[in-house]
């Protein structure tokens, strides 16, 4: 089983699942395709249109006042137009209302002299108005249901609509992504068929009274001015939108002497009149896309997606997969990979080039990536089996940093060590006994929550450079400044000690949660010179410390439960920290086997009456400490449990044997 794991042939499964992926063909990936249609589309040479844009602009709007105009504005405009020889003209701006001003019979009278296509909109909401959509006449071959259907169209004014020569939506359907890339040139609304403003005005251009439509049972096939010819368009009767063309640009109050007869549109860019929508090549105003719309059309070089562009696509990459697991054997293998990437690349390239058949060679791309990458993974992995069985031989009990350094000098494995200073800590699960009688004898259970709690202390240790020396037990020993320096051992060992702390209560949130009791801990850090490195025998031996400062620190562990404290820290360490965290003093303290006192600190604020408090303590005015102790008992929520401790030591009375030292029974 474990060869087969090992064969780069299960990269196979890489495969099927990709492809599984592309068939489901979630949001992402059509994305990630729709952009390279983008790439493609948008390196064609940039040519001058035919076509011409006026925009109603900022300054348009100083000269005329205030948006919107009356609309005799717009007949001039219009009437302007023609007099310098306009072909035909879109006028893109919807008029739904009466004029306040009153002069909707002006522009109607314009509109009957001078033909001028006007748009209308498609809504999914049910319309009120009594005004019917304009409509031309309408052939429909085959039998399907035509592409994208809305509710209601929503038309002009009525005196204006039963004017204007034409009058086409003007609705756009934009991509996953917010961008529009297709546009539909025929909707559909209470199984009515209307054409879009851009077929709309093909039709007035051709002098056409009505166009076609061609259904099959997928939905739209292709439309038709009689005229002008047919349109292939896909099943929701959209067109791809070729940019290879640019509009020429005028301001409605800067207009050439002739417009050659060509097609002219009108539309709005003055700020806060219209919002620019997202395409392939950047925000673009509706009558620019329009004009974009007209000259794809009407170049006859249709940008499609061929019917068979799936199914090929994912041949290819099934067959390349494949291959391109072959060259795995082959060291450079990949050579021959990055040569088949760059060939699919230029080959998509030129299928668009030379035939405007949008292929997408991303999901190929990537997947053969993915699968080679697999295969190739996996067979370094094998050869390197044996090479790495050492490393992980050691990386079992020596810690990763030393791992390291003994991969660059190997003379370091021998037995002995050095002397140094080291911040050493000690933890210890509290409350051990009551998660054992929840578990009972689900030993397997215990053993899952205890690496559970294992797992998020130890990661804290990692994190901040600290060396993990050992578990024993439910109790941990980590040290700081070996093998690697630290110079800052000690407030990295505080730091440590403070972000285990909070994982703690993050991870009782959890377990409690799931009706295991709260984990508690109590903590050691001392700071001191011991001798560290390899100690052992010559067949086995571990990277650890010993010293006094150790067997401390071990000890100071076991006194954070008596004082009620989670942290208890060594002089040294608390002299080498107390100008970054808070620190305040608990006791002198010979821990048990130890005849000289030291004093002991904790991570909490106290103030001056706790100074007055240890004073008398100290001094063996017990009386007079017993009074601080309680006062400071009601004032200080984190040292709390460690006066209520001390009081009860206070209330037995100052032994006659007092010297200042408290002397530990216990661990």
């Amino acid at each position: 089983m474990k060869k087969l794991l090992l064969s780069p042939w299960t990269a196979i499964l890489t495969l099927v699942l990709l492809v599984f992926i592309r068939i489901q063909d979630p949001t992402f990936v059509e994305s990630v395709r729709l952009r390279y249609f983008d790439t493609l589309i948008t390196s064609k040479p940039v040519t001058q249109s035919q076509i011409h844009v006026v925009n109603i602009d900022d300054a348009t709007v100083a000269q005329k006042g205030q948006f919107p105009f009356p609309r005799g504005e717009y007949s001039k405009i219009i009437e302007d137009l023609y007099k310098r020889n306009a072909g035909l003209v879109v006028f893109n701006i919807f008029m739904p209302d009466k004029d306040r001003f009153s002069q909707d019979s002006n522009l109607a009278r314009s509109l009957r002299l001078y033909p001028a296509i006007l748009p209308q909109i498609g809504s999914s909401d049910v319309s009120t108005t009594k005004v019917i959509p304009f409509r031309p006449g309408v052939s429909v071959i085959g039998q399907g249901t035509a592409g994208v259907s809305y509710n209601s169209i929503l038309p002009n004014v009525k005196a204006i609509n039963e004017s204007a020569a034409g009058i086409g939506v003007v609705n756009t359907l934009p991509e996953i992504d917010g961008v529009t890339r297709r546009v539909p040139m025929v909707v559909q609304s209470q199984g009515l068929l209307y054409p879009s403003i851009s077929l709309e005005t093909l039709r007035v251009a051709s002098g056409d009274p009505s166009f076609q439509v061609k259904l099959n049972d997928l939905g739209v096939q292709a439309v038709r001015i009689p005229k002008f010819g047919k349109i292939d368009t896909d099943s929701l009767g959209r067109i791809w939108v070729d940019w290879s063309s640019r509009p020429i640009e005028h301001s409605a109050i800067n207009l050439p002497s002739d417009f050659q007869g060509g097609i002219v549109i009108v539309g709005l860019t003055a700020k806060g009149l219209n919002n620019p929508g997202a395409t392939s090549v950047g925000s673009t105003y509706p009558h620019y896309l329009q004009a974009a719309i007209l000259d794809t059309v009407t170049s006859g070089t249709i940008i499609s997606r061929p019917d068979w562009s799936d199914g090929a696509e994912l041949l290819y990459t099934f067959i390349f997969c494949i291959i391109s697991l072959f060259f795995t054997r082959y060291t450079h293998g990949y050579i021959a990979i990055i040569v088949m990437a760059i060939g699919s690349f230029f080959f998509g390239h030129e299928l668009f080039n030379r035939y405007n058949y949008l292929l997408d060679v991303t999901f190929p791309l990537c997947t053969i990536t993915l699968v080679f990458t697999h295969g190739y993974v996996v067979k370094f992995l094998s050869e390197l089996k044996q090479k790495l069985q050492i490393k992980k031989q050691f990386g079992t009990y020596l810690s990763p940093a030393l791992v390291e350094k003994l991969q660059k000098n190997p003379e370091l494995l021998r037995l002995g060590g050095e002397s140094r200073e080291l911040s050493i800590m000690f933890t210890d699960v509290r409350g051990f006994t009551t998660i054992s009688e929840h578990y009972g004898e689900d030993v397997q259970g215990l053993t899952k929550i205890m690496n559970r709690y294992m797992t998020a202390m130890t990661a804290k240790i990692i994190e901040n450079n600290g060396t993990l020396d050992k578990y024993i037990g439910d109790a941990q020993m980590a040290f700081w400044n070996a093998p690697l320096d630290e110079p800052q051992h000690a407030k990295m060992a505080v730091k440590t000690a403070l972000q285990m702390m909070e994982s703690l209560d993050e991870f009782n949130d959890e377990v409690t949660k799931e009706g295991v009791p709260a984990f508690g801990m109590g903590l050691g850090i001392n700071t001191g010179t011991v001798v560290v490195g390899n100690m052992g025998s010559d067949q086995r031996f571990d990277y650890t410390c010993l010293g006094d400062s150790v067997n401390l620190a071990s000890r100071l562990e076991g006194q954070s439960k008596p004082y009620g404290v989670r942290i208890i820290l060594g002089p040294i360490t608390a002299k080498q920290v107390k100008d970054e965290y808070p620190v305040t003093e608990l006791d002198c303290i010979a821990v048990k086997g130890k005849t000289q006192g030291v004093k002991i600190f904790t991570l909490e604020k106290s103030n001056w009456k706790h100074e007055e408090y240890l004073d008398a303590y100290y001094n063996g005015d017990w009386v007079k400490a017993l009074e601080y102790a309680k006062k400071l008992a009601e004032e200080n929520n984190g040292l709390k449990h460690y006066y209520e401790n001390m009081i009860e030591r206070l209330e037995e009375g100052v032994p006659s044997t007092w010297d200042g030292t408290y002397r530990a029974t216990s661990k």
